[in-house]
């Protein structure tokens, strides 16, 4: 039966965000910690309305995080469950750890936006 854990899962290292994940049955399993606060808003531009599109399910481990919807936002500390339904904006307290359950394919979308933005944010610091 497959499986990931924060020691045995593919490693990540995106400047601010460290992640150790694992893919299986369609689904992307990650441990998710924080070195810096960040609001996910820039991160998103070109997606639909600007905003995440997959959900995610998970489990505060260290810290806060918030989702902004259109209308409203939800807050998540340590020790609480989440699910974040497509149309969110994360924003992560600084120091905030999480496992987080998505379905793959949608996320790979995501994070193909997300590292686009990062580029040129970088292009444009330098």
């Amino acid at each position: 039966m497959p499986s990931v854990s924060r020691d045995s899962g593919k490693f990540g290292d995106y400047g601010p965000v460290e992640e150790r994940f694992g893919e299986f049955d369609g689904y992307n399993v990650s441990f998710v910690t924080f070195k810096q606060a960040i609001d996910g808003t820039p991160m998103l531009k070109g997606l639909p309305d600007d905003r995440c599109q997959c959900p995610h399910w998970g489990y505060v481990l260290k810290g806060k995080v918030t989702f902004r919807f259109a209308d409203h936002e939800e807050t998540y500390e340590t020790g609480d469950a989440f699910y974040a339904p497509p149309g969110h904006i994360p924003v992560h307290e600084a120091g905030s750890e999480y496992l987080q359950f998505s379905p793959a394919e949608e996320l790979h979308e995501t994070e193909k936006m997300i590292m686009k933005n990062m580029q040129e944010q970088q292009g444009a610091e330098a």
